[in-house]
């Protein structure tokens, strides 16, 4: 197992008291697996993958990446072990405007230095067909161009374990297909994924698709149910 979450619960204070974003949620993520958690907008995977990554700590429950609880190192320790073996990829790519596509996917190193940044930077980038852009800065690159250099950057200190919230989600066809191929590729290469999308196009990538509604997995027989339900309800 390399990702392991135990009965985890974040809550939020709203205008009528505390709301479950996440509540009591456990799930095992083994290496060379692809895990997809399917979702509409608020239920609560946001949350989760955030968490999964130590950068949300949980109200309760256990985070474990590769044999360590995430939550019981201090912020500086969590940080450091993020940096060395957890990888992010988001919808909104978050690159340095000012910086190059060579020098974005370099950032990683900045804050945990590693040998070779430049040539496993340029290695990523060739791998995901950007070597033509390696000079150029975000606002000269189109959309897909971006979520490369974003992917290539998450990959810079070869993580264990990759966590994408929505990666396709701003893609064409075209262009989230070699993204999701290069997560199932990195899985394959005995990394783990976890995505999480409200895309039924990226699910058709991943080993296992769980669903998630408002903070809770689900499991097919309930969603059966609930869709029987509901057209008893029409009827």
């Amino acid at each position: 197992m390399l990702l392991g979450v135990q009965r985890l619960t974040k809550q939020y204070r709203g205008p009528d008291g505390r709301v479950d974003a996440v509540s009591e949620v456990s799930l095992e993520v083994d290496a060379g697996h692809f895990v997809a958690i399917r979702g509409p907008s608020g239920c609560g995977k946001t949350t989760l993958l955030l968490a999964a990554g130590g950068l949300l700590k949980p109200d309760d429950g256990q985070v474990m990446v590769e044999g360590q609880n995430l939550y019981s190192l201090s912020p500086e320790q969590r940080a450091q072990f993020r940096a060395k073996r957890i990888g992010f990829v988001f919808q909104q790519f978050h690159l340095v405007p000012y910086l190059s596509v060579l020098e974005n996917v370099r950032v990683p190193s900045m804050a945990w230095p590693m040998e070779n940044a430049a040539a496993r930077a340029q290695e990523l980038l060739e791998m995901l067909g950007m070597s033509h852009r390696l000079h150029h800065k975000p606002d000269a690159l189109s959309t897909g161009e971006r979520q490369r250099t974003a992917l290539a950057r998450a990959l810079l200190n070869r993580p264990g374990l990759l966590l994408a919230d929505e990666p396709t989600g701003n893609l064409d066809r075209e262009n989230a297909e070699g993204v999701l191929q290069f997560l199932t590729q990195f899985a394959h290469d005995g990394g783990a994924v976890l995505l999480v999308t409200h895309d039924d196009y990226a699910l058709g990538f991943a080993d296992r698709t769980i669903k998630m509604r408002e903070g809770r997995f689900h499991s097919a027989s309930e969603e059966a149910t609930d869709e029987t339900t509901n057209e008893a309800n029409v009827s």
